[in-house]
């Protein structure tokens, strides 16, 4: 082959197209080439296969024993839910009226079509009250709540459930938007408003620290406008991802209810002076949009990148055995290495180490584990096993990059390096976010940023109506993601600025983007 010419294969991309090419093609080819999931028979719906399973596995595990250190249970309610309890509240259920997926029949019975012959199967058996397939739980876990709390004895009531919801989605994309997708949801009753919200901002804490400890995500914290608050909330708060097209994603949120569900479902206490009062309940959640919301924040043109805490396996170990004589014993030497990386814990867990022995070639291992994001992959021949040592390749750096390190040195330091991983997208990440949020204060010049093709997040000072929002929000196809809390990670907004679109002083600053 020309030179020419192999440099050109070499410079081709394992993903088509790349991201600058066509970013959302991009994505659901990076699904694809690591095996993720794919789409089911079941219309908007997804199968999500065992490599993407397990990051959502691994996910559930750490956010699960955060929130037992934070005092929560885990229980689990009705999938179907009483048409009736949603009617209790009106302004929620209108809210979700429009992704209801309802059930009105209890059995189907086997009728042949007199023309076809065929034999079809036809519901039968209404029901006398229809059942909504939960879009969320609030109506159904109220009605228990009501039944658990008597005194202030009882309080706080901090329940957690992991379980799946269907919205009946539109416009589907795998892991972001389904008609049907696995989360968590918590939900907590309180004797004080003052300790609901304690508890709204805490969790709200909780998912921001995860999504930067765990998943190498930097968030932006805030609130959401009163158009952007969950049904019948009356705080919400977010934490605002961006992505490597610049888009946002509402990564997880965190609601205090007030007594809005609370008074709709009789959820009363006698308090400490006798008197029945209602309680004050939160709602909280993360999805499988956590999983969407990585792969478009890490992966490259090559293929997923998984940041070593939730990447179902951290490090694959590659036998290369050129010649029969050799294998066993290059076998040998990759069992023994793994066996001794298992013995060792990054965060509190065993690595999780494989051994690929599959009957084909080396080159398509390679790229099998750069596709599926693997962080560290280690290869070990006949002459490795010979000078102790070992040809390393980390996937936040370029697939055709390795080192070869000694076998001792990376026993000692493979913890490190895994910590390194992380460390590296995060910042990599960070820098990605910061150089595109931009201040602007002047109204044509917010007009005009949103031509451009893939715009960054602008933050602008801001005193407007609901109305006035959404006037804004229809005209540019954007939203406020959030009323940013100022933990100073944004740039500042001149002191004395206005709000750009009324001209009044400006009550708070606010991030505008487009999401998926």
């Amino acid at each position: 082959m020309p030179q020419s010419a192999h440099l050109m294969s070499e410079q081709k991309t394992a993903i088509s197209p790349t991201r600058n090419q066509n970013f959302p093609e991009w994505y659901q080819q990076v699904i694809k080439a690591a095996d993720l999931a794919e789409n089911s028979e079941t219309r908007g719906c997804m199968v999500i296969k065992p490599w993407g399973y397990g990051i959502w596995e691994l996910i559930q595990q750490q956010l699960d024993r955060r929130f037992k250190a934070t005092g929560h249970q885990n229980a689990y309610f009705p999938l179907l839910i009483p048409l009736s309890y949603l009617e209790k509240e009106a302004e929620h259920a209108e809210g979700f009226a429009t992704e209801c997926a309802v059930v009105t029949h209890h059995r189907l019975e086997a009728q042949k079509d007199p023309e076809t012959g065929k034999t079809r199967m036809i519901p039968t058996g209404k029901l006398d009250e229809p059942y909504v397939i939960r879009p969320t739980s609030e109506t159904i876990i109220g009605a228990a709540f009501a039944r658990w709390v008597n005194s202030y004895r009882d309080l706080p009531l901090l329940i957690n459930q992991w379980a799946n919801v269907m919205r009946w989605e539109m416009r589907p994309r795998m892991f972001l938007r389904t008609a049907e997708f696995l989360w968590q949801e918590g939900h907590t009753a309180h004797e004080t408003r003052e300790e609901a919200i304690a508890e709204t901002r805490m969790m709200h804490r909780e998912y921001e620290a995860f999504l930067r400890d765990h998943l190498a995500i930097p968030v932006i914290p805030g609130e959401k406008t009163e158009n952007e608050r969950f049904p019948g909330a009356e705080m919400t708060l977010t934490v605002e991802a961006m992505v490597q097209d610049k888009k946002a994603i509402q990564a997880g949120t965190s609601h205090y209810l007030a007594q809005n569900f609370s008074k709709a479902q009789e959820i009363t206490f006698t308090g400490r002076d006798g008197s029945i009062q209602h309680v004050h309940t939160t709602s909280w959640g993360v999805s499988t949009r956590m999983i969407g919301t990585l792969i478009m924040a890490h992966s490259d043109d090559d293929g997923l990148v998984l940041p070593p805490r939730v990447a179902t396996q951290q490090i694959v170990i590659i036998p290369v055995t050129p010649k029969e004589e050799t294998k066993q014993a290059v076998m040998d030497s990759c069992e023994a290495l793994a066996s001794l990386l298992r013995n060792q814990f990054f965060h509190g867990d065993p690595l999780r180490v494989h051994v690929d022995t599959r009957d084909i070639s080396g080159g398509v291992k390679k790229w099998d584990w750069v596709k599926k994001g693997v962080p560290i992959r280690i290869e070990i021949g006949p002459r490795d096993i010979e000078s102790r040592k070992v040809a390393l390749s980390r996937r936040d750096q370029a697939s055709g990059e390795k080192s070869f390190i000694d076998k001792e040195h990376f026993l000692r330091d493979c913890v490190e390096i895994l910590a390194s991983i992380h460390q590296s997208l995060l910042e990599r990440a960070t820098v990605m976010r910061d150089n595109n949020i931009k201040v602007c204060t002047d109204l044509q010049e917010f007009h005009h940023h949103w031509t451009a093709e893939n715009p960054s997040w602008l933050l602008t000072p801001w005193a407007g109506t609901p109305e006035e929002e959404d006037q804004l929000a229809k005209q540019h196809k954007i939203t406020i993601r959030c009323l940013p809390l100022d933990d100073g990670t944004l740039p500042a907004i001149p002191a004395g600025s206005t709000c750009l679109l009324t001209g009044r002083p400006a009550l708070r600053p606010a991030i505008w983007g487009r999401s998926y």
